[in-house]
């Protein structure tokens, strides 16, 4: 009997360490697993916005200007109030009584280009 249960007893001895290797493997084989999908997942997600973002990049291009004016008009904006709207559609953002002057009124300020979206007209034409 102790000649058949010697050879097994030292096959499980020397297999041990092997399971136990093994086992500790599945966690980080998993997780390797969860991170390339959660990758593929974010990388087809990006994928999509790219579109979005370009057009919203060129949306905000297109509002800088008129962004500095305003930032220029009002200065520090912790001076007003929250906007107002009233019942007519008109939007009324007022000073708080405590705040210092508000800064000088920079000289005639350039109105931005006045174009309805979708106006072709080749600069230089005019329409009649």
């Amino acid at each position: 009997m102790k000649q058949i249960l010697a050879p097994f007893v030292l096959s499980l001895a020397l297999a041990l360490p092997a399971v136990a290797q093994d086992r500790q493997a599945e966690p980080e084989d998993g997780f390797g697993l969860v991170e390339r999908g959660m990758r593929l997942l974010f990388d087809n997600f990006i994928k999509e916005l790219e579109p979005a973002l370009g057009e919203m990049a060129e949306a905000m291009k297109e509002l800088e200007p008129m962004a500095r004016q305003l930032a220029d008009l009002i200065g520090d904006v912790r001076f007003y109030e929250p906007p107002e709207r009233l019942a007519n559609g008109d939007i009324i953002i007022r000073r708080k009584a405590d705040a210092p002057p508000p800064p000088d009124l920079p000289l005639p300020l350039p109105l931005p280009e006045a174009r309805p979206p979708g106006d072709v007209t080749p600069q230089g034409q005019i329409d009649l």
